[in-house]
């Protein structure tokens, strides 16, 4: 398969999973924006392996074998994503633990693990979110991109967390907590409650506590945004603003969680970007 194609294949994943992210990063040039989707198609396919696979943990685990052939060398010309990624290792210097770190944090979910601190759900965060970004910089920001590690693990947990805060229902659905049990405690919000949908006075102010953490490492994330190189810097801004976003969409949705799938509607997501993007 040649890597044109290769690429097409990336990009009708993220167009199929996310119009968040495809809608921010296409304001990349081509080169760049197709490193990404590359990256993004590797991040889906773990990602689905542990959501949508019947058996997850064999199937994370070959996954892991089939990773570490690739870096060794012996890549499946026939799977656009590896074809793809391949070329992509090959033009950037790429944070090859970042990727090892996100397979990691997709075993946390398969293994079922208990959030009891906010320490806990960081360092989940870190694992499936800010890994992406640390995968990312090398494409973003080739010249600098160690200097941009941490605003860029910054800005994964304030994401990580807003999925948090808007999937808490689905989450439940496959039997997934991710709210830390003491803040929990600290709001007197029970499981039992959780599990009954209740999104009354108490919640608000356990879901609350979150978004606005969430909003600060926003706020970190994007305080070096000057030192991306003038391409990157929309689409990096873009896509944290219109992830932040998400979370005045649940407040105004009376913090529901439980039923609705709360997203930015395509009006006000070029609206945003229009009033964010100034540089």
């Amino acid at each position: 398969m040649n890597k044109l194609k290769a690429y097409e294949e990336c990009e009708t994943i993220i167009k199929l999973h996310s119009k968040t992210f495809h809608r921010a990063f296409s304001l990349l040039p081509s080169k760049q924006r197709n490193a990404v989707w590359a990256i993004y198609a590797f991040c889906r396919q773990v990602d689905d392996l542990v959501d949508e696979s019947d058996h997850p943990r064999e199937e994370l685990l070959n996954f892991e074998k089939e990773f570490q052939l690739f870096l060794a060398g012996d890549v499946d010309k026939e799977n656009p994503r590896w074809v793809a990624l391949q070329d992509v290792f090959n033009e950037y210097d790429m944070n090859t633990s970042a990727f090892l770190a996100m397979i990691k944090g997709q075993r946390m979910d398969i293994e079922d693990r208990h959030y009891l601190t906010l320490e806990d759900v960081l360092d989940y965060s870190y694992h499936v979110a800010s890994t992406v970004g640390l995968m990312l910089l090398p494409v973003l920001a080739p010249k600098n991109h160690h200097h941009l590690t941490d605003s860029a693990i910054q800005l994964g947990y304030a994401m990580q967390l807003t999925n948090i805060l808007r999937d808490i229902g689905e989450d439940l659905q496959r039997n997934r907590v991710y709210l830390p049990a003491d803040l929990m405690k600290k709001h007197s919000y029970t499981y039992e409650q959780l599990e009954k949908g209740d999104n009354g006075i108490e919640f608000r102010a356990l879901w609350e506590e979150v978004a606005q953490l969430a909003e600060m490492y926003y706020e970190r994330g994007l305080s070096t945004i000057q030192d991306y190189p003038l391409y990157s810097r929309p689409p990096v801004k873009g896509a944290a603003v219109l992830y932040r976003a998400i979370l005045d969409e649940v407040r105004s949705n009376e913090y529901n969680v439980f039923t609705v799938k709360n997203f930015v509607p395509t009006k006000r997501k070029e609206k945003i970007l229009s009033t964010h993007l100034d540089f």
